[in-house]
């Protein structure tokens, strides 16, 4: 890990206490990985030139998009971007790959970028929005629920495996951050997720029980939780649907490097997206009081029954987030994989092309859904 930060953070642990407050008071909702966590005294990758190579929105010639909206097992419509390769013959069965957006994100965020790449190489391939966020229905929007979002991937294995072109024997899928943890979920109790890769992955239960590095305590847990059940009547009432945490809207002298890390990519020209009908302001926050949600959620509780179908993490040897991609893999039955990319920090895995493994999934994938 390099030491390059802010000046301003030499002394992190002065100020922690007060920082705590001041996420209860700011955010009232759990330690999200997407903002709240960044407070914390943590490590990061030092700084460098976030742009560099970075194609979130990158189009290809060789492949055609068509945006399809399906049901969930719930009712619940999901919108996905299907990304099919222009010589694809329709008379044949294919391979399928469904991928997941980073938690906060939308499919036009990483996912769709992952999912063009995956058509060049032959795959039929969707990037979808999970329920609450995106072209997807749900109400309140921004709503946690890692059981709906779970469902949102077999939703999409229905569609695909539903599909003339498409071998239902031979569905595969990408989790990128929080999505790792949601099809991790989704492929304990769905086996015709044959092959799962978990790229940059957060598991959204431990990130907001624990916060990085087991660094939140019991007690500051229970007040945020506590926080947000209080809340819950006002919303009951009638009261307006707060969301907090997320990525900051500004930057200070104060923000923290990780922090800094996901502006680059959602407050910039670099990522930024902003749905119809939705606003700017509110993007990649989670409502206060569904955010709890996630402190029952245990992605990685019984990972080695998706054995025999193998795992592939994929994470940045300087990610702010390697802790889950290496607890995953250890807990994980066999045949599973762990490859750290060399000098990538954790957003650089969403779209800088010149650092994502596109061969390695390529290969992974492949081999088996061949």
């Amino acid at each position: 890990m390099n030491d390059n930060h802010n000046p301003e953070m030499q002394n992190p642990e002065s100020d922690l206490d007060v920082d705590r407050r001041n996420l209860l008071k700011a955010a009232g909702v759990g330690v999200a990985a997407l903002g709240a966590m960044s407070i914390l005294n943590v490590p990061f990758a030092g700084a460098q030139d976030m742009s560099t190579g970075a194609d979130n929105f990158y189009k290809s010639d060789r492949v055609m998009l068509e945006k399809v909206t399906f049901k969930t097992q719930y009712q619940l419509n999901v919108a996905g971007n299907l990304l099919l390769p222009n010589n694809l013959d329709r008379a044949m069965r294919h391979p399928a790959i469904v991928v997941g957006h980073p938690m906060g994100a939308v499919k036009e965020q990483s996912a769709t970028l992952y999912a063009t790449k995956m058509a060049e190489q032959g795959f039929v391939a969707m990037a979808i929005d999970l329920p609450f966020w995106g072209e997807s229905e749900g109400e309140p929007r921004n709503a946690v629920s890692p059981d709906l979002y779970a469902e949102a991937f077999s939703a999409t294995v229905d569609f695909l495996g539903t599909r003339a072109f498409v071998d239902r024997d031979r569905i595969g899928g990408i989790g990128v951050c929080g999505s790792g943890s949601f099809i991790i979920s989704a492929a304990k109790i769905d086996p015709r997720l044959k092959a799962i890769a978990t790229v940059s992955m957060y598991d959204m239960g431990a990130a907001n029980r624990d916060a990085l590095n087991k660094s939140l305590s019991v007690e500051l847990r229970k007040e945020i939780i506590a926080t947000a059940a209080q809340k819950r009547y006002a919303e009951f009432e009638g009261g307006a649907i707060e969301v907090a945490g997320g990525t900051d809207l500004e930057l200070t002298a104060q923000t923290h490097p990780i922090q800094r890390e996901f502006y680059d990519f959602y407050r910039t020209p670099r990522g930024e997206y902003t749905p119809a009908g939705a606003s700017d302001q509110r993007t990649t926050k989670p409502t206060v009081t569904s955010n709890t949600k996630f402190m029952n959620f245990y992605p990685f509780n019984d990972i080695e029954t998706i054995s025999p179908h193998p795992m592939l993490f994929i994470s940045g040897d300087q990610a702010h987030s390697k802790e889950f991609s290496q607890d995953a893999y250890n807990r994980a039955a066999e045949p599973k994989e762990l490859l750290w990319i060399q000098g990538a920090g954790h957003v650089d895995l969403y779209d800088r092309v010149d650092l994502i493994p596109f061969d390695k999934l390529h290969s992974f994938f492949g081999q088996h859904l061949a």
